[in-house]
C-alpha cells in the first residue's frame, strides 16, 4: 500500500460510485465495505440506541475523501466527513501543492492528558502543594491501580502538578494536575476514573475538601506538529506571480496573528479540516475544537493557530502546532462501522500517527482558504460548490444538478429562487435557455 499514490488526477470528475470503487482497490478493502460506505449498511438505529439515550434515528452526514497528501514520505488518502461544499476539493488541491515542496513533515507529543482535582477550604496553600508533591510517587502509584489496559501498552501516571490560586471569590484553592500517558486512547475515561479515585488521598494530605475531579480538554501536553513547504512558482494565480501570492499569504497570516477577530475566522476555517477527520474517525470533536481555541489563547489574547512566511528561497512555508486529543481505540471508533473503516483508509497504528494526519489536515486547509482570500477571494469557488446544493434544495433530479448549477454560475445567478426557476423549467419543457 505504501507504494501507492495518492495524487489521483481528476478523482472529483468521477461518480461518486467510480470514485468509491477506486477508494475500495487503493485500500484493499473487502467488498462489504463498499456497502457500509454507501449507506447500505452501516450503523444501525439499534447501534444508535446503545450509543446515546433517547435514540429515535440516524443523521447522516458526507464522507469525502481528500487526495494528495504525502506525509512523512508516505501518501494517504484521507476520509473526511462535513456537510460544507468546497472544503475536500480545497483541502485536496492544497495538499498537491505541498506535494510539490515535498509534502508535509509531521510529529507529535507523547499522548498525555490532564486530570484537574479541584481543594477547597484550605489553610495554607504552600503546606497543601508541599504534602501534595512530597506524596507524588504514592499518588502516581494509586491512580495506576484503575489504569487498566494502558499499562499493558506502556502508559500511566507519569507526573503531579500543583497550582495556587489565593483568595478566590470561594476563597483558597489548589488545583492539582494528575497527567496520564493515555497511549492509542483519547483518554477521557481514563483520566476521569484516575482523579476520582486519588481525590481521598488529595483530601487527606491537604486538610482540604475536593470538589471537582476531571480532565481538562486543554491537552497542551498531547500536541501535534505539522510543517511543509511550497515553491512559489506552484502559486502563481491569474494576473498574479508566484511571488506576489507568497507575500499576500504571509500578510494575510499576519492579520490572523494580530487581530482577534480575524483569527477566529482564521482558526474556522482550520478546523474545517481537522473536525472533518476527527468526525470520520468517530473522535470527540467538540474536544479537539475546546482545546485548539483554548490553546490559541494561551499567552492571553487569541491568535491564529498557524505560522506562514517566507524562506530563504522566496517559497512558502508554513507551520500549524495544535493540542490533539485523539484515540484509534474505545469510544465511537470502536462501535461505529464507518469510523471503523476510517481507520482501515488510513492504515495508521497510533493515535499520534493519526493526530499527525490530522495536523497536516488542518494546515492545508488554512492555505486554501488564505489563497482564496489573498487572491480570487474566497466566493468564487465556494460559490460554485455551493450551487449544487441550491440545485438539490431546489428540487432537482440528481441527473439535473450538475447542468442547474452551471447554469446559475454562468448566469452569475447563484440564488434558491432562480435555482427553483431552472427547476421548473426544466421539468415542464426539457431546456434550460441561457437568457433566463
Amino acid at each position: 500500500m505504501n507504494e501507492k499514490s495518492s495524487r489521483l488526477s481528476g478523482y472529483y470528475k468521477k461518480s461518486w460510485q467510480e470514485r468509491l470503487s477506486t477508494l475500495i482497490e487503493w485500500t484493499d478493502l473487502s467488498s462489504s465495505a463498499s456497502d457500509t460506505l454507501s449507506g447500505v449498511a452501516g450503523l444501525s438505529v439499534e447501534d444508535a440506541a446503545n450509543m446515546i439515550e433517547n435514540a429515535i434515528g440516524i443523521f447522516s452526514l458526507p464522507l469525502g475523501i481528500a487526495t494528495n497528501f504525502r506525509i512523512n514520505d508516505r501518501d494517504y488518502l484521507i476520509p473526511m466527513v462535513i456537510e460544507e461544499p468546497s472544503v475536500v476539493a480545497a483541502v485536496s488541491n492544497a495538499a498537491r501543492l505541498f506535494r510539490e515542496g515535498g509534502g508535509f513533515i509531521t510529529s507529535s507529543d507523547d499522548p498525555v492528558m490532564i486530570g484537574q482535582i479541584q481543594v477547597l477550604d484550605i489553610e495554607n496553600l504552600d503546606t497543601a502543594e508541599q504534602q501534595v508533591l512530597a506524596n507524588k510517587q504514592m499518588l502516581l502509584a494509586k491512580a495506576d491501580e484503575v489504569g487498566g489496559s494502558i499499562l499493558k501498552y506502556g502508559g500511566g501516571s507519569r507526573d503531579i502538578e500543583v497550582f495556587q490560586y489565593p483568595n478566590t471569590s470561594v476563597g483558597n484553592m489548589l488545583i492539582v494536575h494528575l497527567l496520564i500517558d493515555t497511549r492509542d486512547a483519547m483518554g477521557a475515561n481514563i483520566i476521569n476514573t484516575a482523579v476520582e479515585h486519588i481525590a481521598p488521598d488529595i483530601e487527606a494530605l491537604t486538610s482540604g475538601r475536593v470538589n471537582l475531579r476531571i480532565l481538562s480538554n486543554l491537552t497542551d501536553r498531547r500536541k501535534a506538529h505539522a510543517e511543509g513547504m511550497i515553491p512559489a512558482s506552484e502559486l502563481a494565480r491569474g494576473e498574479m506571480t508566484g511571488e506576489e501570492v507568497v507575500q499576500a499569504i504571509v500578510e494575510a497570516a499576519v492579520f490572523a496573528e494580530v487581530d482577534p477577530y480575524r483569527a477566529a475566522t482564521h482558526n474556522k476555517g482550520i478546523m474545517n479540516g481537522i473536525d472533518a477527520v476527527i468526525l470520520a474517525t468517530g473522535n470527540d470533536w467538540r474536544a479537539v475544537e475546546a482545546g485548539a481555541h483554548a490553546y490559541a489563547a494561551r499567552d492571553g489574547r487569541y491568535t491564529s493557530m498557524t505560522k506562514w512566511w517566507q524562506d530563504e528561497d522566496g517559497n512558502l512555508r508554513g507551520r500549524i502546532d495544535v493540542p490533539l486529543a485523539v484515540g484509534i481505540v474505545g469510544g465511537a471508533t470502536r462501535v461505529h462501522p464507518v469510523a471503523q473503516l476510517a481507520l482501515r483508509i488510513l492504515d495508521i497504528s497510533s493515535a499520534q500517527q493519526l493526530s499527525e494526519i490530522v495536523a497536516a489536515v488542518g494546515l492545508a486547509q488554512n492555505l486554501a482558504a488564505i489563497r482564496a482570500l489573498a487572491t480570487d477571494g474566497i466566493q468564487a469557488g465556494h460559490m460554485r460548490m455551493h450551487a449544487r446544493q441550491l440545485a438539490v434544495a431546489a428540487g432537482a433530479a440528481s441527473q439535473d444538478v450538475g447542468r442547474i448549477a452551471q447554469q446559475m454560475i454562468a448566469n452569475q445567478r447563484i440564488r434558491l429562487e432562480y435555482a427553483k426557476e431552472l427547476v421548473q423549467k426544466l421539468n415542464s419543457d426539457g431546456t434550460i435557455s441561457h437568457d433566463s
